[in-house]
């Protein structure tokens, strides 16, 4: 290997870990979030309001100003928690009366462990989802019981008035008393939370109205309506983000461009170009909000909470309204992220007849790179159709990029073959002009062009090679069918985890944290040893650098790959098994090559000269 053939490694190295460190940079932070204009009145912290019964156990009583909630005197027959149990072929949902809120999200065909995924993850606490608050993000959301409706098998309403109390004061027995205060004067308005869902589909609605009748003619708490918020995380569980193996991805869409958001802990991110979409996404799993109003106000927030240091949340600010009834319609996608489930919404085969919405853009990666993992996982699918193994599928796909790629393999060696030749000239100018550069450079040049060689023909087929190394990278580590796809059972019950012939958990190897024995990784470290090994040519023996890089670089990367995907490594291992196998080839072409030079340009033989006799 020269040392062109040397820097196109290292250079291949440096851009697949410079690759990944970026990844993991934290984004500058984003402006805080959305203040309060003059004339708004802010928010405070929630207040404990001793209240008067207002005639009904449905009733809670708000401040004048709007601002907060007050804790609501619990009359003899306040309601109690109740829970409504939606269950359709897809996914079971667990709702509670306590805000009319999501608390469970399972996807019946998806699992995790021992159970289903649950989209709606907890943390210490139960997670309360599409929860709403009288105010912005600061705004604690309503946790007080509402009444529950069931509406049919797969349709909930939760409804609970509200009162805001006048400014003025009114005389009830002689005595001066805030409006609002004796169960009827009051300005009082009702919220109600209807969830539809449907029995083939990962998409339902949930529509929020807010009716005053003729008690409150418009709703403005500091400047908004209301704030409906989704959190803490989307699951399935996971050990840590690393942004490789699991990750959490902010996405917008609007005017035909999606767009990823920077969000990051700190600060949350405002969205306030109004999408046709948002969406938090994970490696196989998404949440997609289709909001119904064109002037609301989008918020992605990763403020973590106890149990959740990774958080997710996105909140749709319904801007305040001038009139005294509003319901607003909101569409939710909560479900893996493939493209069987998603495409419905392009091709209008859905119970919405809604299409063309682009949400399979989600499950596409972007960038430069998108249109050939596209591609190459459209082959990947082709071959799961043949045989429906998708390790076979791998095996198939790995085997056909190698086919395609061999003609750049082969251009390559023979340009080493070519160079190889050229070596007694090119060191006879170095050593020639080793004191001057510029000549040296200009007679390199020349020979270059006198022999029709281009010195960058032996590393541009290694370079070029390098994108559908990150394409089949990408693919194989984030293709949704490859969770809980099987290759060997046993062994490889998972193409998408991790494979694992010994699990000692808890213990864990220290420095490394490894609990599991796995054997891929060993056999990845073997096939690269072994193809350096057959690939190396005699003057390459002795030289350290090669030395180097043939024994300490399959190390290197034995760590870097221990715990990633079974299906990376099955087509990492195969990639070097083919390539050893092309390159014996190609030596064999390559020595009759040298062979059938040799007998056309044989070597001068040069007569040793005579010794002088000493007298």
């Amino acid at each position: 290997m020269e040392k062109r053939t040397l820097l196109a490694v290292v250079l291949s190295v440096v851009v697949i870990a410079g690759y990944y460190i970026i990844q993991g940079i934290f984004f500058p932070p984003r402006e805080p979030a959305r203040g309060v204009s003059s004339g708004e009145q802010s928010l405070v912290d929630e207040t404990s309001t001793a209240v008067a019964d207002t005639g009904s156990p449905f009733a809670e009583i708000l401040p004048e100003s709007g601002e907060v909630l007050g804790v609501e005197e619990p009359a003899p027959d306040a309601l109690a928690e109740e829970r409504v149990i939606i269950d359709t072929t897809l996914m079971k949902v667990i709702l509670s009366n306590a805000g009319g809120d999501v608390v469970s999200y399972k996807l019946k065909k998806h699992n995790d462990r021992d159970d289903f995924v649950e989209m709606v993850l907890p943390g210490n606490k139960e997670s309360h989802a599409f929860t709403v608050a009288f105010g912005n993000i600061s705004t604690q959301p309503l946790s007080s019981y509402f009444t529950v409706k069931r509406l049919s098998e797969y349709s909930v309403e939760f409804y609970r008035d509200f009162v805001i109390p006048g400014t003025g004061t009114k005389t009830i027995a002689g005595n001066d008393v805030p409006n609002g205060t004796d169960g009827g004067s009051g300005s009082r308005f009702r919220l109600t939370k209807r969830y539809d869902f449907k029995p083939d589909e990962y998409m339902f609605e949930l529509a929020i109205t807010l009716d005053g009748a003729y008690s409150v003619s418009s709703f403005n708490f500091s400047g908004v309506a209301y704030t409906l918020g989704f959190g803490p995380q989307i699951g399935p569980k996971f050990e840590k983000l690393d942004q490789r193996y699991e990750y959490r991805h902010y996405y917008t869409y609007a005017n035909g461009k999606q767009k990823q958001e920077k969000v990051n802990a700190n600060n949350p991110a405002i969205i306030a170009n109004r999408p046709t979409w948002a969406a938090i996404t994970g490696k196989y799993f998404t949440f997609i909000a289709l909001p119904y109003t064109n002037q609301y106000e989008l918020v992605f927030s990763a403020q973590p909470e106890p149990g959740i240091p990774d958080a997710s949340r996105l909140y749709i600010i319904r801007p305040s309204s001038n009139t005294s009834r509003f319901e607003d319609i909101y569409r939710f996608y909560l479900g893996p992220k493939n493209q069987e489930s998603l495409m419905i919404y392009n091709n209008g085969n859905n119970s919405y007849n809604i299409r063309d919405m682009e949400l399979i853009k989600v499950a596409n990666t972007s960038g430069f790179l998108g249109p050939l993992e596209t591609g190459l996982k459209w082959l990947l699918m082709m071959f799961y159709r043949i045989i429906p193994n998708y390790g076979v599928a791998i095996i198939l796909l790995t085997l056909l990029v190698k086919l395609i790629l061999f003609p750049l393999t082969k251009k390559g060696s023979e340009s080493t073959l070519r160079m190889q030749s050229l070596s007694p000239k090119i060191k006879e100018i170095q050593e020639k002009y080793k004191d001057n550069p510029t000549q040296m450079n200009t007679k390199m040049a020349e020979l270059y062009k006198q022999e029709g060689y281009n010195p960058l023909a032996g590393c541009l087929p290694m370079i070029l090679q390098i994108p559908i190394f990150f394409a089949m990278y990408n693919l194989f580590n984030n293709h949704f069918d490859l969770r809980g796809a099987m290759f060997i059972p046993v062994w490889i019950p998972d193409l998408s985890l991790p494979e694992s012939v010994w699990n000692f958990a808890p213990f864990r190897i220290p420095l490394l944290g490894w609990s599991n024995i796995r054997l891929l990784p060993f056999i990845y470290v073997g096939s690269q040893l072994l193809f350096g090994k057959v690939t190396q040519t005699p003057d390459q023996q002795g030289n350290a650098q090669m030395k180097m890089m043939l024994y300490a670089m399959p190390i290197i990367f034995f760590f870097m790959l221990y715990d990633v995907p079974s299906g990376l490594l099955v087509y990492w291992i195969l990639s070097n098994l083919l390539s050893m196998v092309q390159q014996l080839a190609i030596n064999k072409y390559l020595a009759r090559r040298r062979a059938s030079m040799a007998a056309s340009n044989p070597e001068p033989v040069i007569a040793p000269k005579k010794k002088k006799k000493r007298r």
